[in-house]
Order: structure tokens, then C-alpha cells, then sequence
């Protein structure tokens, strides 16, 4: 079993990236194999030219086509990101939204959790809105025994917040946890839930 851990800070070495080693060391510890991915710095957004859907792939090969690639053998993941004005990193935004729009089945029903970093304030903005993709989506929230957040302004900042280390791990923890729980389900013959003929009502008509 694998999981995904998607670095959205344009620091790739800095304490986003910090957060997400102790995530990984977990996750390692129970057993899960693991990989840190970073987006990079210069994500196009999304065009709304419903190119997704109609050739099957992605207009922009960049790296929303790799992740969805990663994603498809992939079992778990994480989405990491600093704190802008109580808001996540509009360049993982981009990437996110695209990544939803055009790799969802690659991402359904599978666990996932965000993960924070700030220097102060905003973590719960941030957290929150990040979380909103999950549930459109299939997906499984793993939580912690905390708020995913880690605070500092450096990664030696970031050492000093033991709490929020702790919470990482415990993250990790509970995400192979749940993996491995899938598996048992798998090999005993749980299907995935049946899917309904998907409706759609606009609000003014």
C-alpha cells in the first residue's frame, strides 16, 4: 500500500515539506510505503474548457497529469499546504481544482487528509477549505488527534512544536490504520457502494 503526500508549498524544503516527513514516518513505521510529491512553483489554472472530459486527459502536461498517474496506484494521500491570509497556497488551488475536475475516479474512495502549516494564525480557514474537495468526491477523512497543523516560520521553528509533530504521526498512524482495514475488506469481499445515475438540479430555474 502507498500513499500520496502532495507538497502545495512553492518552497519545496521548508516546513510544509517538514510536515509532511513526519507524516511519512508514520506511515512508514505501520508498514505503508510512501511518497512526497511536489507541485512546483507555476501551476496553470483551470480554464473551464471542458477538455478534460471530452479527450480524456488533461489540456496542460504538467504536474496535475503526473499526480493523476501516481494517483491511479496509489491508496492514500495527503494534501499539504501554508497558510496564505487564512487561505491555502493559490498555486496548490489551481492544482486542486484541476486535479478534481479531471482525475476524481483516480482519487475516489480512498483516504485522505490536509495538512497544515503556519507561522500563526489562519490553520483552520486553511484547513477547512481544503477539505471541501473530499467530500465532493468520495472520499475518506482521516483525522488526528488535533487540527493537521504544524506552526513555525522555519523548519527549526517547526522542531520546537512537539504537539504538532505528535499530531502528524498520529495522522499517520490512523491513515494506515484505515488502509489496512480497507484491504481486510477487499480480501473478505466488500464491494465499493453502487453507484446512483448521477442527478443534477441548478438552484434557479
Amino acid at each position: 500500500m502507498k500513499v500520496l503526500l502532495i507538497n502545495g508549498s512553492p518552497n519545496e524544503k521548508e516546513c510544509t515539506n517538514r510536515g509532511l516527513e513526519e507524516v511519512a514516518k508514520a506511515l512508514q513505521e505501520d508498514g505503508i510505503e510512501t511518497e512526497i510529491f511536489w507541485i512546483g512553483k507555476n501551476v496553470p489554472g483551470c480554464l473551464d474548457c471542458g477538455k478534460c472530459h471530452d479527450l480524456g486527459h488533461r489540456v496542460y502536461n504538467d504536474g496535475v497529469t503526473r499526480l493523476v498517474e501516481k494517483a491511479l496506484k496509489s491508496d492514500g494521500f495527503i494534501f499539504g499546504t501554508p497558510v496564505y491570509y487564512s487561505a491555502p497556497n493559490g498555486t496548490l488551488l489551481s492544482f486542486m481544482q484541476r486535479l478534481f475536475m479531471s482525475g476524481s475516479k483516480a482519487l475516489a474512495y480512498k483516504p485522505v487528509a490536509t495538512m497544515v502549516s503556519c507561522r500563526r494564525g489562519g490553520a483552520s480557514e486553511t484547513f477547512a477549505q481544503l477539505n471541501q474537495f473530499y467530500g465532493i468526491n468520495s472520499m475518506f477523512t482521516v483525522g488526528s488527534q488535533y487540527w493537521n497543523q504544524i506552526h513555525g516560520n522555519s523548519v527549526a521553528d517547526v522542531e520546537k512544536d512537539l504537539e504538532g509533530l505528535q499530531t502528524l504521526r498520529t495522522l499517520g498512524h490512523n491513515m494506515a490504520y484505515l488502509l489496512k482495514c480497507i484491504e481486510a475488506g477487499k480480501k473478505a469481499g466488500v464491494p465499493l457502494p453502487k453507484l446512483e445515475a448521477r442527478l443534477r438540479t441548478n438552484f434557479i430555474q
